[in-house]
């Protein structure tokens, strides 16, 4: 099997990368920072327009529904690229929206994957192991919720619920929701998010750069949107999958920067690079980015070849890559010594990006408590 990118996978990601560094999206980042700092609304670089130019929310959508019909590991490339530069691209909402659009084909895939509605994805995760029932994020604790509730009439949906801490849900113009019928079946929902039922609670949390939003549903009209049970657990994998492909692209973004600077900082006369020690903490930086790099391929293979197997390999990379990155910020920091903690540097930035996505759309935990659950379920006590 050839690993390598082909000629358009490598377009595709120096394309992004080439507009994504038109702007300065770390610096944006600080600046978004400092807002929250002293009470304010962070002001974040609007980047939905290159996004929609570029034809990024399009790339999980079929060509017969006016997307680019290209694969998972193609929108992980972009995500890698954005995530390098702390760029606020809303891939996480949008491509699972568009994923449970264009496996329904509705009427609106191709208008979200064009960028004229802008789109995003309530995380609602399908059941594990661990829980036998559809279920979101608590605002705190570990106890997760309860899905929304959706009355259905014809292709009518009211919905009844909250789902906290959804990624991108302030200034999206529609809502892709999934909730549960009286028997437990799960329905997804196109919503607008301008309803008079809807409430979206805009937050911060360590990363301005990741707008959040507690949606609350009450009595919220939607239209159904007729995607099977399987197309909706799809959505919360390539969730799972986009996050984990964010996390490798930064973990693999700071190395090269620390191994720099290792070689260029002296103590007692010495590179600290020379020491053991650091030598030792940067190879295993090295060693979490490609397993997480070779987790993301066996994403690809599994969406296009086995996608019974895209659960799996989703959570595994989720779980992988989330370790790398915790790890490649902290020894970031390190290697900077102590202007790596300061305000002024660019590293803690990383950083909070780290601690806000380990804990985002079921986070690192769950996806751990899956893969587990998966390899393990089979598993008979002897």
């Amino acid at each position: 099997m050839d690993l390598s990118l082909t000629d358009e996978q490598e377009f595709l990601r120096d394309a992004a990368r080439d507009a994504l560094r038109r702007t300065d999206t770390v610096a944006a980042a600080r600046e978004a920072l400092e807002d929250v700092a002293v009470g304010k609304v962070p002001t974040l670089t609007d980047l939905w327009p290159t996004a929609v130019e570029a034809g990024w929310p399009g790339l999980l959508t079929s060509e017969e529904h006016g997307g680019a019909g290209l694969g998972l590991y193609d929108a992980l490339l972009v995500a890698q690229e954005a995530a390098a530069v702390l760029a606020p691209v809303p891939l996480v909402s949008v491509l699972p929206a568009a994923s449970i659009l264009d496996a329904a084909g509705d009427e609106a895939s191709a208008a979200v994957a064009g960028g004229e509605l802008r789109a995003a994805w309530l995380p609602v995760a399908p059941p594990s192991d661990r829980e036998a029932r559809w279920t979101v994020d608590p605002r705190g604790g570990l106890l997760r919720g309860d899905a929304p509730t959706a009355t259905v009439s014809g292709d009518d949906v009211t919905l009844d619920g909250e789902v906290p801490w959804a990624p991108d849900a302030p200034g999206a113009d529609r809502l892709v929701v999934v909730g549960v019928d009286a028997d437990g079946a799960p329905v997804a929902a196109l919503v607008d998010a301008a309803d008079a039922g809807v409430t979206v609670e805009a937050v911060t949390r360590y990363d301005a750069t990741r707008p959040l939003g507690h949606v609350r549903l009450q009595g919220a009209k939607g239209r159904r949107i007729a995607a099977d049970a399987d197309a909706l657990a799809r959505a919360w994998f390539v969730a799972q999958a986009i996050l984990a492909a964010e996390a490798t692209g930064v973990a693999g973004h700071l190395l090269p920067i620390a191994v720099e600077y290792a070689k260029e900082r002296h103590t007692f006369g010495r590179a600290i690079g020379s020491y053991q020690a650091v030598k030792h903490h940067l190879v295993e930086v090295l060693r979490l980015t490609e397993n997480a790099r070779a987790l993301l391929i066996y994403v690809a293979w599994a969406s296009e070849h086995a996608p019974d197997q895209l659960p799996l390999a989703a959570a595994a990379a989720r779980s992988g890559a989330g370790q790398a990155l915790d790890v490649a910020t902290r020894e970031h920091i390190s290697v900077h010594g102590g202007i790596g903690a300061t305000w002024e540097h660019d590293a803690p930035l990383y950083f909070r990006r780290a601690q806000l996505s380990r804990r985002l759309v079921g986070g690192d935990a769950d996806a751990t408590d899956r893969v587990a659950g998966q390899l393990l379920g089979g598993v008979v006590p002897a």
